[in-house]
């Protein structure tokens, strides 16, 4: 049997059409703005997030950081879930490129409610860093791959507009909200005036991300793209994964996502604690000892992550067909604490 990852959606590899598609590439130099396919990606992803302007990035921490960078000044501070990936996920990032301090905010499953960030923002004092931006993660990865309902999207960032604050959304995985949702990734995005969203997860790239809004802003973002080395020259050869994934890759998520509902339902006949699944991303709680049930599948050529001492998550993707789905519940009968 082959091995069966499920520790990320970042492993997928490119597909032979994929491939295809980046040896094809016409290229030139990026950081002189003349690579054709690194330009058609940035004004495609920009007409898909409904944005004047896009910018390709390495990954998706770095669009995250230019984020932040671009939005804040030094001792400003930055409204985000507790659980969210700039605050526990991007080697303090925050605090060394932009100069602003994360204030994490309480949500269950990685949502934040509009009167919680309303509470948060603090009254002007000399003793307190201000709030100016406010992030939100869509999907919410620790909140279990949870899609926002439309209505809260545009709640938080209505309350932010309306005290003053900026608003990005980390969209990491945004186009998994996409087609749970079936709304278009400018409708979900529409009162933020950043977003990022990652090529190398769901969509199968082997790397890239892209960061869209205004255009005054992106060409800001350009330059601290170059400040933190993130200034490529023959890209296009990455950017024609982007452009295939756009293309051929965001409806078949949809795969991922029955995949996902499946394994929880087995996962919950053979005993396991696991809620319903909004998109790709399988919880399992209430574990004796995550790790080394992760340890035990691993030997048995199923792979996924521990993400507390009694938790563990299973990212489905693209490289994950019905055989390795059925691989991954037939091992986790046989490991079931208990059994």
């Amino acid at each position: 049997m082959t091995p069966v990852d499920l520790r990320s959606d970042t492993v997928t590899r490119p597909t032979p059409q994929m491939l295809q598609a980046m040896v094809d590439a016409p290229v030139g130099d990026d950081v002189y703005g003349e690579d054709p396919t690194v330009n058609r990606l940035e004004a495609v992803a920009a007409e898909r997030a409904g944005k004047e302007a896009a910018l390709f990035v390495p990954s998706g921490t770095m669009g995250n950081q230019i984020a932040l960078r671009i939005h804040t000044r030094p001792g400003d501070e930055v409204l985000a879930h507790e659980d969210s990936h700039p605050l526990n996920w991007e080697a303090a990032g925050a605090a060394v490129i932009a100069g602003v301090q994360i204030r994490p905010l309480p949500g269950e499953r990685g949502l934040i409610r509009p009167d919680t960030v309303s509470r948060a923002i603090r009254a002007e004092d000399p003793h307190i860093a201000p709030a100016t931006l406010l992030s939100v993660e869509d999907t919410a990865n620790r909140g279990g791959g949870t899609v926002h309902p439309l209505f809260l999207l545009d709640a938080l960032s209505q309350v932010a507009k309306e005290r003053g604050l900026a608003t990005h959304m980390d969209g990491a995985r945004a186009f998994n909200a996409v087609v749970a949702s079936g709304q278009s990734l400018a409708e979900r995005t529409r009162g933020y005036d950043t977003v990022s969203f990652c090529l190398s997860k769901g969509l199968g790239c082997a790397v890239g991300s892209m960061l869209c809004g205004p255009r005054d802003l992106i060409h800001v973002g350009r330059r601290v793209r170059k400040m933190l080395g993130g200034g490529m020259r023959q890209a296009g050869f990455l950017a024609a994964g982007g452009l295939y994934a756009l293309e051929h890759h965001v409806e078949r998520l949809t795969d991922d996502h029955a995949r996902a509902k499946r394994l929880a339902e087995g996962l919950r006949r053979v005993g396991y604690t696991v809620d319903d699944p909004d998109t790709n991303l399988v919880f399992i709680g209430d574990l004796p000892d995550a790790p080394a049930l992760s340890r035990a599948a691993a030997e048995h050529g199923v792979r996924f992550s521990a993400v507390g001492p009694t938790s563990a998550r299973l990212a489905l993707h693209l490289d994950v067909d019905d055989a390795g789905l059925s691989h991954t519940l037939d091992t986790l009968e046989r490991l079931f604490p208990g059994s």
